[in-house]
């Protein structure tokens, strides 16, 4: 399958190296309104395609993305001094305003696969401005956070985190919620499965592993400036699902209908990906403390999104 990546910073061109190791796409084109910083990017991560899988990488300008089947959204602004993040969200709209409909001309038929922060709510920006159906325009949403927390659950109880089954919900940020009550080790409840191999989760261990979950992008901004190599190979796993028409269960940013009593929202949860896009989403068993939760963080991106002006 053909993915354009549009933005080559640090993410998209993490998407497109990570594409080019796990075998999700045959081609990737890379556009950027730099388009030496594409050309220099595509032919970097071209010579990692002699240690992966076949892939052709090549920057392009927005009519080679003709007859992609994924077109990642990686672009975007940084906040300048003094301005509110409102004010950042609003000159992120209008840049995606333009991209969207370049896109649209050249790959009608593309899903739109959003990693630009704040994602939720660029997400519910991406799904206004394209008028596509919100099942073809994906956040990459939770997916990391969620890679986050399987990766502490493992290490604590001594297992691979890809034998542990758990999710966060709602907002990418500082409202998420981690699905404690749903989430399995095997098929066993994660209480239970702890307990037999004498690796109890106390509640000293849960406010560990909720902080190292919900603050890890803060520790890695302090340290490095950046987060890329996580939501870089996130990116690729979600093209890889819908590539493959997994029919995977991902956790990913959509417009979601009725949660806590919010109408309408785009936010995190499980989700069927195919070939066509989100097929199905999932609504785990949560306790009364993450139900509030996960309202208040629909409530808080709900408002943010009331104050755009699209």
């Amino acid at each position: 399958m053909k993915v354009g990546i549009i933005g080559t910073g640090m993410v998209g061109s993490a998407a497109g190296f990570a594409l080019v190791l796990n075998g999700g796409a045959s081609e990737v084109v890379l556009v950027d309104q730099n388009p030496a910083r594409a050309l220099a990017e595509a032919e970097d991560i071209s010579h990692a395609v002699p240690f992966g899988r076949p892939v052709t990488v090549r920057s392009g300008d927005y009519a080679d993305l003709a007859g992609a089947g994924v077109v990642i959204l990686a672009a975007g602004v940084s906040q300048k001094p003094g301005e509110t993040r409102l004010q950042l969200l609003e000159r992120n709209a209008e840049v995606f305003r333009a991209i969207i409909g370049a896109v649209a001309r050249a790959a009608p038929d593309a899903i739109l696969l959003v990693a630009t922060n704040p994602v939720d709510v660029m997400t519910h920006v991406a799904t206004r401005l394209s008028g596509l159906d919100p099942s073809r325009v994906i956040g990459s949403g939770t997916i990391l956070d969620t890679a986050r927390f399987r990766s502490l659950l493992g290490r604590h109880l001594g297992i691979a985190p890809q034998s542990v089954h758990a999710y966060v919900l709602g907002e990418h940020g500082d409202s998420e919620v981690l699905g404690w009550s749903a989430a399995r080790a095997g098929s066993v409840p994660i209480a239970s499965f702890a307990a037999q191999v004498g690796a109890a989760i106390t509640d000293s261990v849960r406010v560990e592993i909720d902080a190292g979950v919900r603050r890890a992008a803060y520790r890695i901004i302090e340290g490095k400036g950046a987060t890329w190599h996580g939501i870089g190979a996130g990116l690729a796993r979600i093209v890889r699902a819908i590539a493959a028409d997994e029919g995977a269960v991902l956790s990913l940013s959509s417009r979601t209908t009725d949660i806590g009593g919010v109408a309408s929202v785009t936010l995190s949860l499980p989700r069927v990906l195919t070939r066509n896009g989100i097929t199905a989403e999932l609504r785990p068993e949560l306790d009364a403390a993450e139900t509030k939760a996960l309202t208040a963080s629909a409530q808080l991106l709900a408002a943010t999104e009331a104050k755009l002006h699209l």
